[in-house]
């Protein structure tokens, strides 16, 4: 009985470590990183949205958008590209909380589902942001001169992805009488390369997730903000003060097409512009008398 116990103890000492091991943890400093503690943004919550019945809603217009991150204004989505004690980026917040906490669920294929039906398991997941070059060599230590099979490690980081579709709906709330917007759903998409690792200037999208699901790990991840480190926002904040810069790629329609299905060029933006404008508008002429 003694041995059974001994042999469950180094089972459940062996299992810890591993896992411990297999997540990349920062390790916190020795003395306090500043001249106070900070405790709000850890203990903050994301602020509940106002109640909406089907009834007040007398409009609405789904809209998807792109954010670029490659724009100055998107840069505290992008940065840090490695994570620090007091921040990460928007990626390495969804990865954590998808692969590590389980506090976000991601939704893939089939074709990149923006409806999410298909969630993803944490296998699943960690398939798709890990891959091995199976054509990458070494030479051989035993045999000086001769090359090996040496299959490389390829994660998708934070520096990997580039933009980020966006999933909203606009509608006129009558019993509050505003005009409002909520997101539904988060997208990031890496930059396709060609097998030689060159740009192809396209993009892939990776997963979605739920916006309403994810508001809770956003409300606790600090953004860096120019001017004054003690005045910092998070990203809940940076999506509900609409502090980011971004384009239309699509509305409803019938079609269920894209903007860059029938505009080409220039017209591309001219129609996104239109669309944004559009809805700028009916707001406007609500209220003008």
């Amino acid at each position: 009985m003694k041995k059974l116990k001994f042999l469950f103890l180094v089972l459940i000492v062996a299992f810890v470590t591993v896992n411990v091991s297999a997540q990349e943890v920062i390790k916190p400093p020795k003395y306090p990183d500043g001249v106070y503690t900070k405790e709000n943004t850890r203990t903050r919550r994301a602020i509940p949205y106002p109640t909406l019945r089907e009834a007040d809603v007398m409009w609405s217009k789904r809209i998807w958008r792109v954010i670029d991150l490659r724009e100055k204004m998107n840069h505290p989505l992008y940065y840090p590209d490695e994570q620090i004690l007091d921040r990460k980026s928007l990626f390495d917040v969804i990865k954590d909380a998808a692969t590590k906490d389980g506090t976000i669920t991601c939704f893939g294929s089939p074709a990149i589902d923006d409806e999410f039906r298909y969630d993803m398991t944490k296998s699943e997941i960690d398939g798709l942001l890990v891959k091995w070059d199976s054509t990458a060599t070494a030479e051989d230590p035993n045999n000086p001169g001769t090359f090996i099979s040496a299959p490389q490690k390829e994660e998708i980081s934070t520096i990997s992805v580039w933009q980020y579709w966006v999933k909203e709906d606009w509608f006129f709330d009558k019993q509050r009488s505003v005009l409002d917007v909520r997101i539904i759903g988060l997208c990031p998409l890496i930059e396709k390369k060609t097998e030689s690792g060159e740009s192809t200037g396209a993009s892939t999208p990776l997963f979605w997730i739920y916006f309403p699901e994810a508001r809770p790990v956003f409300a606790n991840q600090e953004v860096y903000m120019r001017h004054n480190d003690a005045e910092r926002r998070t990203f809940e904040d940076i999506f509900w003060k609409r502090m980011f810069s971004s384009y239309v790629r699509k509305e409803s329609n019938v079609y269920n097409r894209v903007i860059f299905d029938y505009k080409t060029g220039l017209d591309q933006l001219l129609e996104a512009e239109r669309v944004k404008h559009d809805i700028f508008i009916y707001e406007h002429d609500l209220f003008h008398f």
